[in-house]
């Protein structure tokens, strides 16, 4: 018999009482807190990449001054993906507690 077959088999009597329902459950105490360091993280992260943002606006500058600059691209796109990294990350476990 093949896994499938074995699961298709098995799976209703696992649930034939239905599906147990957790509740609605409580965030535990101090949590507030861990949403609060979150979001502090969050604005630290975004500032230090605007920053980052600003020092490779002015590196590309000098650099085209000298003709060069080709490499610069590549550190445009890491940045901006750690960007969307970090607003990303803070959006994700803020929907996941439910704050």
């Amino acid at each position: 018999m093949s896994v499938l077959a074995a699961t298709a088999v098995l799976l209703p009597h696992l649930f034939a009482g239905g599906v147990p329902d957790p509740g609605a459950g409580t965030m535990p105490p101090g949590f507030g807190a861990f949403t609060t360091v979150m979001g502090w993280a969050k604005w630290v992260g975004l500032g230090i990449a605007v920053v980052g943002l600003i020092m490779l606006g002015v590196s590309l500058t000098v650099s085209a001054r000298r003709g060069e600059g080709g490499e610069i691209g590549g550190w445009l796109g890491r940045l901006l993906i750690g960007v969307i990294i970090i607003s990303a990350a803070f959006t994700i476990v803020g929907f996941l507690v439910g704050a």
